[in-house]
């Protein structure tokens, strides 16, 4: 029954709240911070974001650093509360944070780690440009878009854009203005070592994390509260790791990582 599957459930609770607030390393070379959204029925059945934060540590290992609940939608006011949160917990410094294109978001950043490099993901870049356009073009698109993220300078960037605005600009603008306001924050990585830009951008650590997350949502449906859904993360978390820490070891080739970070971010890497 619910009631049995709740009482077994509420074990993990204290080994929850133990892992949500347990001390963190003091520097991370790279965070990644991202929002699930899941259904809560809190009167009526609703869209709530979870908000997750993963860490890849000097030892090159994934830590996934919490789960925070929200209400409504995404937004940089919260994020600002759960990156605070972070920093009270011990991360001093971060070299790179890479999350979305959400407004406010670099300023929230900026504020709690004042050095932190904010890089727009490519891969959620990618995605957004993909709303825009049907499907038809999506391989065409990915392969006239591929240029500009693997240039070797912001030069060369810009120079290829150019060149796929012309081309798809005429027809899809709002693409070409989805680029143009995220570039700031876009273009950070082409500065770096070849090492760093493998690490920002191998996302899929961060998606088969997701993916594992989306699966155990879906399986549910939606959950009667804010707690049931965090518990049910937690077991899917707990199951990438079986120490419990929620940490894996992030790519073979982290040593060139390592070394390009200490180099670049002189001073901030132990």
């Amino acid at each position: 029954s619910k009631d049995t599957i709740s009482r077994i459930t509420d074990k993990v609770l204290e080994e929850m709240i133990e892992w949500q607030n347990r001390s963190l390393d003091r520097v991370y070379p790279v965070v990644f911070i991202d929002a699930i959204h899941v259904k809560i029925r809190d009167g009526q059945v609703t869209n709530r974001p979870i908000y997750v934060a993963i860490g890849v540590t000097v030892n090159g290992e994934r830590d996934i650093l919490g789960l925070w609940a929200g209400d409504g939608g995404e937004g940089a006011k919260f994020w600002l509360a759960v990156l605070t949160e972070i920093k009270n917990r011990g991360v001093a410094d971060v070299c790179i944070v890479v999350c979305d294109g959400l407004k406010g978001l670099p300023e929230a950043i900026n504020t709690v780690w004042e050095l932190a490099v904010v890089q727009t993901c490519v891969i959620h870049l990618i995605r957004n440009t993909f709303r825009f356009a049907p499907r038809q073009h999506w391989d065409e698109m990915s392969r006239d878009l591929k240029p500009v993220y693997t240039a070797p300078t912001e030069a060369a960037a810009k120079e290829r854009f150019v060149g796929f605005s012309t081309k798809w600009g005429p027809k899809y603008p709002a693409i070409v203005r989805l680029w143009e306001n995220a570039w700031s924050e876009f273009v950070p990585f082409l500065d770096y070592d070849v090492e760093i830009r493998r690490v920002i951008c191998s996302t899929n650590a961060i998606e088969s994390v997701n993916a594992r997350y989306r699966r155990a949502i879906r399986a549910r449906g939606h959950f009667p509260t804010e707690q049931a859904a965090l518990k049910c993360l937690h077991l899917a978390t707990r199951a990438l790791d079986p120490t419990g820490r929620g940490r894996a070891r992030w790519a073979a080739r982290w040593k060139p990582a390592l070394n390009a970070f200490a180099i670049t971010f002189e001073g901030r890497i132990n």
